[in-house]
């Protein structure tokens, strides 16, 4: 018989270095076949081949606990064992001997913690009954012993089992190792032909009775249901079993006395064996003290290990930040900051707020924010920030005062002598802007020394400002050639029929607007330059493209170039909320760099008044129109610059228009005055080259100026005309009919002169009707007396009794009409004669006898009626005779 891969030496010891280092013990390897196919019915494999494989039993223990293992081992490609499966003995549930295989060497094992249940399990293979014999065995025994149950075991006997575990006793050869108190190993003792032979009972009997019912019951439901055949079969097996014993009996005796000397010697050993124990125990005890005493200290140096290296990378850092760079320090306590060292200064301020930023809470782990050395490096960086502030302040406000000083130096900057030169400040922002970004680390490291910066730039460049404007100013009067106009226009003097002389002086207006053209956009890109320069948070204050409807012709690109060249470097450039404060602030250092300027803007406007006052009416529309161009906050200087000129331009106009009014009103201090005043006709003539000479939004300006104007004419006329009131009509009438031909045209699309027209006509009608009644009554006392004497007594009486009233009876008609109306034809020449003896412009005289005769017929109408209602049977000349004698005439 052929020797089991069970008791290969070899084998074991592969498997045993296959699990080396999991603490477990092989109690059996055995090679097998693994495979997954179904056998046929004649008992060949099918389309699945076998794979060899090692199946190992081990054990493992773990203070009281034992446990149990079956294990899956494959061949590599060298050869090598090596483990393939896992599997514990606990979960097994059940083994099942396959049927379809006709050696009985097929099985399969179950385990309940598989988690595909779908999946066939792998069937084993054994080289012959024996071999599965010897491993189902094991397994059960390990089960009964280990896990104190036995899985479900199906095709197979168990009764057969027992059987064939009876005849095949393992023989077991015992190593015996003594080991000596005084020397961990001495002698090694071997029992090598001692046969002892152990024979374990694989079940008790109760368990066998058990296993026997149960093997009967499953025979049962198995379907075996003849009771003869299966009685015939417990006999055989009992026949068997008590052969078996019978023979076990008989063979034992040798045996048992060759156990009982094993035993006896066991004892001894085990008596040995109990003393080396305690000895050990005792020992073990004493390591175990000393190896916990170890661990202990190991773990403590370990951890402070661990916290020493973490602390001295944390110290690293930290000292990496306390760090100041020599090059850094160099270049911020002593550097030089001129145009080629800028870079090396900026990145110097770059790494300062870097490194006080790192130092404050926020960057800063709070732990390390009160040690005595990150107080002691903040104190130093705060030193090299003071001092490199101080020096860079200095340094600039020393660079601007040179840059203005050199530039005032030369005369070829400023207008001269038959030349007017734009100012052109392109090479200075250039030489700023090389700085600009230095301000911006300045304001992040100190913002409180822009405060002295901006005040110096203010005042170098204000002087420049200055100079530039007034030599600009100059000449530009001295350049511009106008004659000048008299400021009386209005005199009583200069006669109604002289012209007022009407010299061209738009050169004058042109001059300012020149001005504002040139030197409006130039303060307002010099107050955008200054507001980013300077770091104020600010949006941009000159669009593309110039300053309002003005900058037509002066505002070249390099402002705005200079400008965006500033916006580019200014990172907060793109911020739309401004503070209140900011902009305060801006508009302060605006004062200081741009104060006085406005002298000469003043001046160049004082000179046009001289010149031509009514030319203050087109300054004012050029003034409005550059105001309304101007919408950006940090252009306020500006806007109060155009404000202020719009004011005392307005202010000169009204010094020219008290001026004429003073002159209207000295017309009444004259002794006597008829005809047509001469103010009236001089006035249309101001008026209409006032309409010529407005531009933009100067209509209320002017609109202000006609009212005042003519309120004064009318208040003076009236007081002409009563001085002497026999011809205060006459007077009235002609100068309002004058004031209404004058203004004729003007009124029609003048709306303020349109409504001063109407005026002047309802006071011509009530002047030509009070005229016209005094010029009837002067003819026609009696008649119309006597018919207002008739209406007031209609009040009272009925008209029956008016011809009995004293005065009024038909008699007294007849004398009065007598007196009235004989010659009727001379009063009314000498009506007309007077008429025309007082009136001094012929051309009314037509107009107002129409008007005349119209008021005769109406009140002689009047006068009719009434005589026929009271004196009916009196004939007085009709109506029609009257008119037609009128016609006549």
């Amino acid at each position: 018989m052929a020797k089991s891969s069970a008791d290969d030496d070899e084998l074991r010891r592969a498997c045993e270095a296959a699990i080396e280092g999991t603490k477990q013990s092989i109690l059996m390897s055995i090679r097998v076949v693994k495979g997954r196919g179904v056998w046929g019915k004649s008992g060949k494999l099918g389309r699945h081949m076998g794979k060899p494989r090692v199946l190992a039993l081990s054990t493992k223990s773990k203070g009281q606990k034992t446990k149990a293992f079956l294990r899956v081992l494959k061949y590599s490609t060298g050869g090598v064992l090596e483990p393939a499966k896992l599997y514990k003995l606990k979960h097994l549930s059940k083994i099942e001997v396959i049927s379809n295989d006709p050696t009985g060497c097929t099985f399969t094992l179950g385990f309940d913690n598989l988690r595909s249940q779908s999946v066939a399990p792998p069937q084993w293979t054994m080289r012959n009954i024996d071999d599965r014999n010897r491993l189902l065995l094991c397994i059960l025994n390990i089960c009964k012993d280990v896990l104190d149950r036995l899985p479900k075991v199906v095709g197979i006997d168990v009764v057969e089992m027992a059987l064939w575990a009876k005849e095949n006793k393992p023989t077991v050869t015992k190593n015996q190792r003594v080991v000596q108190q005084d020397g961990p190993v001495s002698t090694t003792v071997t029992e090598i032909d001692s046969k002892v032979t152990v024979e374990k009972e694989l079940v008790s009997q109760i368990e066998e009775e058990d296993i026997v019912g149960e093997a009967l019951l499953g025979t049962y439901v198995m379907g075996i249901g003849e009771a003869e055949a299966f009685s015939e079969r417990l006999k055989r097996e009992l026949h068997a079993l008590e052969a078996a014993n019978v023979h076990s009996i008989l063979e034992s005796e040798p045996l048992i006395d060759e156990v009982l000397q094993g035993l006896e010697v066991a004892s001894n050993c085990v008596d040995d064996m109990d003393e080396w124990l305690g000895i050990f125990n005792v020992k073990l005890r004493h390591m175990r003290e000393d190896i916990e005493s170890i661990e202990t200290r190991n773990n403590k140096l370990e951890m402070q290990s661990v916290n020493n290296k973490a602390l001295i990378e944390e110290l690293d850092k930290l000292l990496e930040r306390l760090r100041v760079p020599s090059e850094y320090a160099a270049c911020l306590t002593g550097g030089l900051f001129d145009e080629a060292r800028m870079v090396q200064n900026v990145e110097a301020c770059e790494w300062l707020a870097g490194a006080l930023r790192g130092l404050e809470v926020p960057h800063l782990d709070p732990t390390y924010a009160n040690m005595r050395a990150v107080k002691e490096k903040r104190a130093e960086l705060e030193k090299l920030k003071a001092t490199f502030v101080r020096r860079a302040s200095e340094f600039l406000r020393n660079y601007f005062a040179s840059l203005v000083d050199f530039m005032i130096s030369d005369k070829s900057y400023f207008s001269q002598k038959g030349q007017l030169k734009r100012p052109d400040h392109a090479d200075l922002r250039y030489k700023c802007r090389t700085y600009a970004r230095l301000l911006q680390h300045l304001k992040s490291l100190d913002n409180n020394c822009l405060g002295p910066l901006r005040k110096a730039y203010c005042s170098s460049l204000n002087l420049l400002l200055r100079r530039e404007a007034r030599e600009f100013a100059n000449e530009l009067r001295a350049s511009t050639k106008a004659s000048r106009n008299p400021t009386v226009w209005l005199e009583a003097s200069t006669g109604s029929s002289q012209n007022v002389n009407a010299a061209d002086t738009s050169t004058v207006s042109e001059a300012y607007a020149k001005m504002l053209t040139i030197f409006i956009p130039l303060l307002v890109d010099e107050s955008s330059f200054f507001a980013h320069f300077m770091c104020f948070e600010v949006p941009t204050l000159v669009p593309p493209g110039g300053v309002g409807n003005g900058n037509k012709s002066g505002n070249n690109d390099d402002g705005n170039d200079d400008d965006l060249g500033i916006m580019d470097i200014d990172e907060n450039d793109g911020k739309t909320g401004k503070t209140s404060v900011e902009l305060a602030a801006l508009n302060e250092s605006l004062q200081d760099l741009l104060d006085g300027i406005q002298e000469d803007f003043y001046a160049v406007v004082d000179w046009a008044y001289k010149i031509d006052p009514l030319r203050c009416i087109s300054m004012h529309g050029i003034t409005e129109r550059y105001l309304s161009g101007q919408k950006a906050d940090a252009a306020g200087f500006v806007r109060l610059l155009l404000g202020d000129l719009e004011s005392r331009i307005s202010l000169q106009f009204s010094r020219f228009v008290d001026e004429a009014c003073h002159q209207i009103e000295r017309n009444e201090r004259n002794v006597r005055q008829m005809g047509v005043l001469s103010y009236i006709p001089r006035f249309a003539t101001l008026a209409t080259r006032m309409e010529q000479y407005i531009q933009g939004q100067s209509r209320d300006l002017v609109d202000q100026a006609y009212t005042k104007f003519v309120s004064i004419m009318f208040v003076t006329l009236e007081k002409i005309a009563q001085t002497d009131p026999k011809y205060a009509d006459i007077i009235l009438l002609e100068n309002y009919a004058a004031f209404q031909n004058s203004l004729y045209d003007l009124a029609n699309v003048v709306p303020t002169l349109a409504k001063f027209y109407h005026q002047a006509s309802e006071a011509y009608e009530q002047a030509c009707t009070r005229y016209i009644s005094t010029i009837i009554y002067s003819q026609f006392e009696r008649l119309f007396q006597f018919a207002r004497r008739i209406e007031d007594l209609m009040y009272t009486i009925t008209p029956e009794e008016i011809p009995f009233q004293l005065g009024l009876s038909k008699m007294d008609l007849r004398k009065m009409l007598k007196a009235s109306l004989s010659g009727v034809d001379k009063s009314i020449a000498l009506m007309y004669k007077k008429l025309q003896k007082y009136l001094t412009s012929e051309e009314l005289l037509p107009s107002l006898w129409d008007k005349c005769k119209k008021e005769f017929l109406d009140k002689y109408e009047s006068f009719a009626q009434l005589v026929a209602k009271i004196y009916p049977t009196e004939n007085i000349p009709s109506v029609e005779e009257m008119r037609t004698l009128l016609a006549s005439m």
